[in-house]
């Protein structure tokens, strides 16, 4: 073993963020000689716990720790998500669907969508939503897994997520970090220990007066930022000129309506409310504006908006959309809201956890901690920031609303610079294009982008190699194509009572 290697890894905090940390590192270290990982946990601090809804990457974190499916599905209450319905965002009375997987099927080497624009010029007037298998059968509460093994269904594409309770889901990981040797600590940190040398924190000391040292601290300790901000001082980028919103207020609700495989944001008057079905309730929240609405403005708004009896009081919480500029200073790393917060519009909370965590795991440490792999661990940390970013703000630039002070603020925003490229390039010729490995894909981009009204001024030339006509009957094959195949798939219900789920209210 090397004489540099990190034994002691503290994680501060549990929650999800400090729960998802401890199962992975254990399952991918855990074996190494002399390791030893603790997580410092209060019951007397409350986590926030609203981030209930999730994309489709949760499902490779899950088979990396080896959770079974069904047993997962069933210990965390969860319902499955083929993507997010947006509604009344581009004007009352609209809808669209976000999807996970791909639109219809690409021909002579370019992208479908090219051929449902010239669709769209001949005068074909079916949506982009019924070429996606995600989007017929969420609708009609139908969920199936992948099929790669048949490339010629729309099933190959098709790509799910989870909607789940956030605590248990904690509580899960819990037993499997404490089963490959992960130790939790009850106590509140009071202070903070620094290296006179390194200016690294070297232990930190709990109210009982225990203290805990380690070699690698991992702060998920939330907006606190209890090390990373409080000790190491690593600075915060404040975007929220780009996304207003600054509160939200949460509350569950009893079963009611449907139980689509859908989350759903529906767009209120200062900001826009979420509805995340589970098996046994409705997560429900309301993002929103302080300077364009009150708290108990906000509180009336959501609780005569839920599709049943509320399980219990609102909860409030105060944000600033951001990111730490360094997320990793010294030997302290931060995970999940400690590490920054946008708004979960689009269900990235839980993937930029994950995300941190596979670049750390890839980026381990030793005991010099080398500038130069903390610098690139940073700079990508930047970079997941950034793109998130810039596709929530499409959200709110692309809307033809004008009903309040609120949508005339967000209308009239001049978008950041890579937004505002990439709608100029689809504007022009109704290209899309994807940087780098930024986290959404050409289909985000494009079912946003579509669902929002903005316009192509055009379709790629190679869309021409097809006729007029067998344009449009190949576009009506797909169509029927794609309905045939959601319609032969199990009613979400089935499969999880299948699993053995205990479900509670209305089935879809």
């Amino acid at each position: 073993m090397r004489d540099d290697a990190i034994r002691r890894v503290v994680i501060v905090g549990g929650g999800t963020a400090g729960w998802m940390a401890a199962a992975a590192m254990s399952r991918v270290l855990g074996e190494m000689p002399g390791l030893t990982i603790e997580l410092i946990e209060s019951d007397e601090i409350g986590t926030v716990g609203v981030g209930e809804a999730t994309i489709p990457q949760i499902v490779l974190f899950n088979k990396m720790l080896g959770l079974d499916e069904a047993q997962f599905m069933r210990e965390t209450r969860a319902t499955y998500k083929l993507g997010i319905e947006f509604v009344d965002w581009v004007r009352p009375g609209h809808r669209y669907v976000h999807p996970f997987g791909s639109y219809g099927l690409d021909m002579k080497g370019i992208e479908f969508h090219h051929f449902w624009l010239k669709g769209q010029a001949l005068g074909d007037t079916t949506p982009l939503d019924a070429y996606s298998l995600a989007i017929v059968a969420g609708l009609q509460g139908r969920f199936g897994h992948p099929r790669p093994d048949q490339p010629g269904s729309p099933l190959s594409k098709l790509s799910y997520a989870f909607q789940f309770d956030a605590g248990l889901y904690a509580q899960l990981l819990r037993r499997l970090a404490e089963a490959n040797g992960v130790r939790r600590i009850e106590g509140r940190i009071v202070a903070a220990e620094r290296d006179g040398e390194t200016g690294h924190v070297s232990a930190v000391a709990l109210a009982s007066g225990t203290r805990v040292a380690g070699d690698l601290f991992i702060d998920c300790s939330g907006f606190r930022g209890l090390l990373i901000e409080g000790e190491m001082q690593a600075g915060f980028e404040d975007w929220s000129d780009w996304l207003p919103c600054d509160r939200a207020v949460a509350v569950p609700c009893a079963h009611g309506g449907d139980r689509q495989p859908l989350t759903r944001s529906t767009a209120r008057a200062a900001g826009w409310q979420w509805r995340i079905p589970l098996q046994h309730r409705i997560g429900n929240g309301y993002v929103y504006a302080s300077d364009h609405l009150s708290d108990d403005e906000a509180a009336a708004t959501l609780l005569a908006n839920l599709d049943g009896a509320p399980l219990g009081d609102p909860r409030f919480l105060r944000f600033t959309a951001g990111h730490r500029r360094r997320a990793w200073v010294g030997n302290v790393v931060a995970l999940g809201l400690a590490g920054g917060f946008l708004e979960p519009l689009e269900s990235t909370s839980i993937h930029l956890v994950q995300s941190a965590i596979a670049r750390l795991l890839t980026y381990w440490p030793t005991r010099r901690f080398d500038r130069v792999e903390i610098d690139k661990f940073n700079a990508a940390h930047v970079a997941d920031y950034l793109d998130i970013r810039d596709f929530l703000v499409l959200h709110y630039k692309a809307t033809q609303r004008r009903d309040t002070a609120f949508w005339d603020y967000c209308r009239m925003l001049a978008p950041p610079p890579g937004l505002a490229e990439k709608l100029a390039v689809f504007a022009a010729n109704g290209r899309v294009f994807r940087e780098h490995d930024e986290l959404f894909t050409e289909t985000s981009w494009l079912s946003v982008m579509v669902g929002q009204g903005v316009a192509a001024g055009g379709y790629h030339p190679a869309a021409d190699l097809l006729s007029d006509a067998e344009t449009l009957s190949r576009l009506d094959h797909i169509r029927r194509v794609v309905e045939e195949t959601a319609h032969l798939l199990p009613r979400q219900d089935e499969l999880l009572a299948h699993y053995g789920c205990a479900m509670t209210g209305v089935a879809a």
